[in-house]
């Protein structure tokens, strides 16, 4: 390996111009990322210092800049590099001039991810790209992009979903590699939620509370469907992992909700006794007695349904079962006053 300065381009700058470390810290990519876009793409330094050595001036930085931009949104790096060259590259620079090889356009990249997505949306490359990389700015801009565009729901289950799970089997497949990557992205994604559902007008009907069952941390998909409640104007009660029964039940007592929905990830944790308990809690005056409607939600319930209890099968599914059960109670509460 060859030392810093001799051969390697981490060392300190000879004759001016950024190291591709010093670039790379900078724009909060890999080194052998921006490598790549020059040895593929043609997205290089206009001068090399002793041969090998890549420096970069301020306007190579900026055509850089424009290419982490741009695949941040999804684009692949290939299409990036041409819209790049095209805007940013003055034209009487030639490859030549560069002492480049000719750009192989056509060549698929693995620099943007490395991650199995599939046929997902366009903004699923982009948001996986920003998580691997993990730049914090670019992951919220698209996150609060995708939720603008097309809502909460669709959202988490075109966009957030599908790269959770690609980071996730990444994650599964490469030992520890990737750990924090899958932290940062469910992190970002979490705040995204929040971020994105300020208080709205709030609807008749009762409170619906949420809650992981006791031992479940797995709070992302609770978060979800709180954040698309609220998107909606339902009120929202959230008590987040882990919540102990007796914890659960005294919230229950408490609130006196139209809805309970518990998650469970996996079936050591999925309790139909606890659910059961809680669909059975009655509150109210005598004659206008009420039950809470349970939805046991998440993987951890499947073959554990409890006759009587709603299993919506994703967010989707359980945010129109939430809204039902919300209006049929303020319909019951309308007519209850009237009997007054």
């Amino acid at each position: 390996m060859d030392a810093p300065g001799e051969g390697s381009d981490e060392g300190e700058p000879r004759g001016g111009g950024l190291t591709t470390g010093e670039v790379a810290r900078r724009l909060g990519v890999a080194p052998t990322t921006i490598r790549t876009w020059d040895r593929r793409y043609g997205i290089g330094p206009a001068r090399h210092v002793g041969g090998r050595h890549r420096r970069w001036a301020a306007s190579d930085v900026k055509l850089l800049e424009r290419m982490c931009a741009l695949t941040a949104t999804g684009m692949p790096p290939a299409e990036a590099a041409l819209q790049v060259r095209t805007e940013l590259r003055p034209p009487d620079v030639t490859t030549r001039d560069l002492g480049e090889l000719p750009p192989r356009v056509g060549v698929p990249s693995r620099a943007g991810s490395g991650l199995r997505l599939g046929a997902v949306r366009q903004e699923c490359k982009g948001v996986a790209r920003a998580a691997l990389r993990l730049d914090a700015a670019a992951l919220d801009h698209l996150l609060d992009a995708a939720i603008a565009k097309h809502g909460i729901v669709s959202a988490w289950v075109e966009v957030m979903m599908p790269t959770l799970q690609a980071v996730g089997r990444k994650w599964e497949s490469s030992g520890e590699r990737y750990i924090e990557v899958e932290h940062f992205l469910s992190w970002h994604v979490s705040g995204a939620l929040r971020r994105c559902t300020p208080p709205a007008e709030v609807r008749p009907g009762g409170v619906t509370v949420i809650a992981c069952v006791p031992g479940d941390s797995h709070t992302l998909p609770s978060e979800a469907l709180a954040a698309a409640l609220t998107e909606r104007g339902l009120q929202v009660r959230m008590f987040g992992p882990s919540l102990p029964a007796q914890t659960l039940i005294a919230a229950v007592r408490r609130t006196g909700p139209a809805a309970v929905a518990l998650w469970a990830q996996s079936r050591t944790t999925a309790s139909p006794p606890l659910a059961r308990h809680v669909s059975e809690m009655e509150w109210g005056v005598r004659g206008a007695r009420r039950r809470p409607t349970v939805l046991t939600l998440g993987p951890g319930w499947m073959g554990q349904k409890v006759p009587g209890l709603l299993h919506p099968p994703g967010l989707t599914e359980a945010v129109a079962a939430t809204e039902a059960i919300v209006r049929r109670q303020a319909v019951a509460e309308r007519a209850d006053r009237g009997l007054r």
